[in-house]
C-alpha cells in the first residue's frame, strides 16, 4: 500500500557545502510527483534524503524530518536498510548487477531481508515484479542470462523490477530516462503511469515535456546563485505549474527563459 511522504524543513549538506535548504513538501500516495529545476539545485540530493541514501555519502548530513505517513524515518533506532526497502530507488543510469542473471537481479533485495522466500515463492515474486515492470514477456525465456546482456531500456526496467520486488510503498526515480533512447523513454513513461496505481512515485527530470506527460504534481526547485543551496520555489498540480504558475521564477523556467 502506497503511503504519504512528508518532508519538513529538510536541509542537506556535503561537508561544509549546503546543497538543499529548508524544503517542506508533502508527496501524496498514488500520484506521480515530478521534481524539476536547473542542474545543481538539489533535486537529486533532496530525494536521497527521503530514503536515507544521502547519509551513505561520507561527510553528508541532513536536518529536518521525513515522515512516512506518521513515522519519522530518521527516528532513533530506525534501520536505514529497512527504510531503503520501503522507499525504493531507481537511478539515472541502469545499474543491474553485472555478475547476476536477470532473475538474480530481481531477487537480490529479497535475499537480504529478514525472511528469505522459498525457491518456489521466489520465482513467483520474480515473475510478478518483471510483469509489473513490463518486462516479463521479453525476458521470460532468458531469466538465467546476465542482466547486463539486456538493452539499456530493458536494463532500466529490470532495475525497476528489482526495486518493486521487495514491495516498497514509495518509488523514487532519479532521471530514469536520461540515458535512454526516445522509444525506451516512452516505454518507461507508460510504466510510470501504471506504477502510480500501486506506489507513491517521485521522479526527478530535466525534461519539461516528460514532467508534463507523466506527473500529477510538479515541484520546482531553484537556487539564487552559484554556490547557494537549492530551495523549493513552488509546488502544485502539474497543469497549473506549466500554464499558470504563481511565481515568476517558475514561469521563466517552464517557458525556457533560463535553465
Amino acid at each position: 500500500m502506497s503511503k504519504r511522504v512528508q518532508a519538513e524543513a529538510v536541509s542537506a549538506w556535503f561537508g561544509d557545502h549546503q546543497a538543499v535548504a529548508d524544503v517542506t513538501l508533502t508527496i501524496e500516495p498514488k500520484q506521480v510527483t515530478a521534481l524539476i529545476g536547473p542542474s545543481g539545485c538539489g533535486k537529486s540530493t533532496f530525494i536521497r534524503t527521503l530514503n536515507r541514501m544521502h547519509e551513505a555519502v561520507v561527510g553528508a548530513r541532513m536536518s529536518g524530518r521525513v515522515l512516512l505517513d506518521d513515522d519519522d524515518v530518521y527516528a532513533p533506532g530506525v534501520d536505514p536498510t529497512a527504510v531503503r526497502r520501503t522507499i525504493g530507488m531507481v537511478f539515472q543510469r541502469p545499474n543491474p548487477f553485472p555478475t547476476m542473471s536477470v532473475a538474480g537481479n530481481v531477487a537480490s533485495g529479497l535475499k537480504f531481508g529478514d525472511q528469505r522466500p522459498a525457491r518456489r515463492e521466489m520465482a513467483g515474486i520474480v515473475e510478478r515484479a518483471l510483469t509489473q515492470a513490463g518486462l516479463w514477456d521479453e525476458v521470460k525465456d532468458r531469466l538465467d542470462k546476465p542482466g547486463a546482456s539486456l538493452s539499456g531500456g530493458q536494463q532500466q526496467r529490470l532495475c525497476i523490477a528489482r526495486a518493486i520486488a521487495v514491495e516498497p510503498e514509495v518509488l523514487l526515480m532519479d532521471e530514469p530516462c536520461s540515458a535512454l533512447d526516445p522509444v525506451s523513454t516512452l516505454v518507461i513513461e507508460d510504466l510510470i503511469a501504471e506504477l502510480k496505481d500501486r506506489y507513491t512515485v517521485v521522479i526527478v527530470t530535466h525534461n519539461m515535456q516528460q514532467a508534463a506527460r507523466v506527473s500529477d504534481v510538479t515541484a520546482f526547485f531553484n537556487l539564487s546563485g552559484a554556490g547557494e543551496p537549492g530551495r523549493l520555489v513552488e509546488v502544485g498540480r502539474t497543469a497549473k505549474i506549466f500554464t499558470r504558475p504563481d511565481d515568476e521564477r517558475t514561469e521563466a523556467y517552464v517557458t525556457g527563459r533560463f535553465g
